[in-house]
């Protein structure tokens, strides 16, 4: 056991103090969100009336969760930035000459996102009072849990692809171009009711709608309130969500697995 854990342990807590150390990290990835969230909440909070709703939520209460999930696809997908630049300082060679398997490397750099992506979206939580969410211990945990899957499967969905890149800028190119559609069209900034079919359909094929979707149930558990706008079960978003962990943390090794020494 202790051949196991202390590489784990150690490069978790490495990227932890590499964090640390870089406060700008952490104020642009709890700021910037929160300006979303306050400027468009409020600019669209009078317009909105989602298709099938008399009496739906204010906008600021629909965003909410899906800025909650921004906070948390951030800071998971940048903290991968670090393998492109381990690898351009040659700590990257030094950890794969070492004779510890692949997928105990990947599992750490991923628990390692993990941890600040969950971090940083409890301090978000902490604003439920304002828009009226008052949610028990149950409600509280079920939301802790699905965030962590949440930002797991995104963690490894960025080491997927920072292991194969050599340059922080074409990382952040691929990164751009995928992140922002598959939060536009996760629930997040508009409902999937009264859309296109064509996009209804992209928006059932998005891994992250049902993460969403299940983070507002858990959300909304203790209240009297209902999560607006998800009609797939808990259940059945938790299982989803759960398939998109392992299937992005397989990728992940297997694409650590194939590089060389």
């Amino acid at each position: 056991m202790q051949g196991i854990l202390l590489p784990i342990t150690t490069i978790w807590w490495r990227e932890i103090i590499r964090f640390y150390r870089q406060r700008s990290r952490l104020f642009s990835a709890i700021a910037q969100p929160l300006v979303f969230w306050i400027l468009i909440g409020s600019g669209l909070s009078a317009s909105f009336q989602p298709s099938g709703a008399v009496d739906g939520p204010s906008y600021i209460e629909y965003f909410y969760p899906g800025i909650v999930v921004l906070v948390l696809l951030f800071t998971s997908i940048f903290a991968t930035i670090s393998v492109v630049n381990d690898r351009r300082e040659g700590f990257l060679q030094g950890v794969l000459v070492a004779p510890v398997p692949r997928w105990q490397i990947v599992f750490a750099q991923a628990l390692g996102g993990t941890t600040l992506a969950l971090l940083q979206g409890l301090l978000l939580l902490l604003f439920t009072p304002m828009i009226g969410i008052r949610f028990g211990v149950t409600s509280f945990l079920l939301s802790l849990g699905v965030m962590a899957l949440l930002a797991f499967g995104l963690t490894n969905l960025g080491l997927l692809i920072a292991w194969r890149m050599d340059s922080t800028q074409g990382f952040h190119a691929i990164m751009n171009l995928l992140l922002i559609p598959i939060w536009l069209l996760s629930g997040a900034f508009f409902p999937s009711t009264g859309v296109p079919g064509w996009l209804a359909w992209t928006m059932k094929f998005n891994p992250l709608t049902y993460g969403l979707a299940a983070f507002r149930h858990s959300l909304y558990l203790d209240t009297t309130a209902k999560a607006f706008g998800e009609g797939t079960p808990w259940t059945l978003s938790l299982l989803i969500t759960g398939l998109f962990c392992i299937l992005t943390y397989v990728g992940a090794t297997l694409t650590a697995s194939a590089q060389r020494n």
